[in-house]
């Protein structure tokens, strides 16, 4: 089993602090966490770099994605180092996510720029029930839509500053190999804890 924070934003993203190589030193230290996603707002670029860095790191991983702004709202992609073509909407970015294999998760669906109940009238792969920086009763909220469209739940930080690296995880039974993780994802073989932790070194 594997732990993985499945939502953060690095220096590639205009509103985020986190210099990659800051993400990569924080997963080799680390406890217990070793995967993370790179998932910048509208772009793959911070996936290439990122992920070079963490390859003189047998034991850690990064996984490629993005988070995707359509009008309805935010869709993370995990498991691309390439951009939907645009116009970006909801069904373009879940057609193109299913054409390359990626995995479809409704971010924060419940906050602003959330796709809230319009979640329901698409085929996601899965649901983000515990982001970061959204309320208790938001993410409450996210895991009753998951149950409702019985879909996995997956979490992550949704970092922006170093000091929310890590904080939140998903628990997923595979092995350190991005495809056997989306795999994972997709057939629901994850788990999240109920409680927020902090980073442990």
């Amino acid at each position: 089993m594997i732990r993985a924070d499945l939502h953060i934003h690095t220096t590639y993203s205009s509103d985020s602090a986190i210099q990659p190589k800051t993400l990569v030193e924080q997963l080799v230290v680390h406890s217990f966490i070793k995967v993370a996603a790179i998932t910048d707002h509208d772009t793959v670029k911070g996936c290439s770099v990122t992920r070079q860095l963490a390859s003189a790191y047998p034991d850690i991983l990064i996984i490629p994605g993005v988070e995707i702004s359509t009008p309805q709202g935010d869709i993370v992609l995990l498991g691309t180092e390439e951009m939907p073509p645009q116009p970006w909407t909801v069904e373009s970015v879940i057609d193109f996510a299913r054409d390359k294999d990626c995995v479809s998760i409704v971010a924060h669906p419940y906050r602003e720029y959330g796709l809230g109940d319009l979640a329901r009238n698409y085929k996601f792969d899965a649901i983000e029930v515990l982001n970061g920086c959204s309320s208790p009763s938001a993410n409450k909220a996210a895991q009753n839509l998951a149950k409702l469209m019985e879909l996995p739940g997956v979490a992550g930080s949704d970092a922006h500053q170093p000091s929310e690296l890590c904080t939140i995880y998903t628990e997923i039974h595979a092995s350190l190999d991005v495809d056997d993780i989306l795999k994972a994802i997709k057939k629901g073989i994850v788990t999240v804890p109920p409680t927020r932790k902090s980073i442990h070194f």
